[in-house]
């Protein structure tokens, strides 16, 4: 008989449990640490998740708990013994369209716990017709608690469903996919390097592109010259005031022959007193 007196539960400290009516592996899942930043993804394909998320520093700050992702599969919603999730659309034409009754029992389901404000806990589709995502999307994002994203398939989804929980609608970009995952989690990998911890640095964010309204300056490293072209002398000097003058002039160049948009924005808010 082993009468060695056995240790005290251990406290989950900053770890969260949550219930769920899905069956886990506790010994597999990543932890959840309290007030964790947190994204859940409306698809009808959830292994194609945590895909490129689960890579590199994402990744780790994944299996760190410093953010969490949530896959809800839309398909178990659907209706009828094949579950179906989509019909064709009023008034004729190609394609099917995802179903509002469907799509409504997901949405209760991934906003279960979730914030009703939507600024605590933005609800988005994503949409080739919604406002491009950029950067200060991402921001904004970061700074809530999490986001619910819904990824369209077919001809998009009924009109009601978006009418009737006023949802955001987002676009990757002036072209079309066949589905959203792929813009998810692009959206989501933006988003999260935001987060505090993720990256371990945060002048990383604070020079990178977009953070000041314009393109990142070029980068070099070693070798000091590599078939015949050789590094900026300004970057060897080691004279930190004549190196950022530099970087900026490079941005400001960039910016201006490739991206007129952000440079007639950056001009903008100069004029109006926002940047110097």
């Amino acid at each position: 008989m082993n009468d060695k007196p056995k240790s005290p539960a251990k406290s989950h400290g900053r770890l969260k449990i949550t219930p769920s009516l899905t069956p886990r592996s506790l010994m597999d899942e990543a932890p959840h640490l309290t007030g964790a930043w947190e994204a859940r993804v409306i698809t009808l394909f959830p292994t194609a998740f945590p895909g490129v998320l689960g890579e590199s520093l994402t990744g780790r700050a994944l299996d760190e708990g410093r953010w969490r992702l949530t896959p809800v599969e839309l398909r178990q919603f659907g209706e009828g013994r094949h579950r179906n999730v989509d019909d064709t659309p009023a008034g004729g034409g190609a394609g099917m369209v995802l179903r509002a009754d469907v799509l409504a029992r997901a949405i209760a389901a991934a906003q279960a716990g979730a914030p009703t404000d939507r600024r605590r806990w933005p609800l988005v589709y994503l949409s080739p017709r919604g406002r491009r995502f950029d950067q200060a999307t991402a921001h904004r994002w970061a700074a809530a608690e999490g986001v619910t994203l819904i990824c369209g398939r077919f001809e998009g989804v009924d009109e009601r469903v978006i009418e009737e929980y006023g949802i955001e609608e987002i676009s990757l970009g002036d072209f079309v996919m066949t589905g959203g995952e792929i813009a998810a989690q692009a959206m989501i990998d933006a988003t999260v390097r935001l987060l505090p911890g993720v990256l371990g640095n945060a002048a990383s964010t604070e020079e990178e592109s977009f953070a000041h309204g314009l393109l990142e300056h070029p980068q070099y490293t070693r070798p000091a010259e590599w078939r015949g072209r050789k590094i900026p002398d300004v970057l060897l000097s080691g004279h930190h005031g004549e190196i950022e003058a530099w970087r900026r002039a490079e941005a400001e160049r960039l910016t201006r022959d490739r991206r007129p948009d952000l440079w007639a924005a950056h001009e903008r808010r100069r004029r109006d007193g926002g940047e110097t």
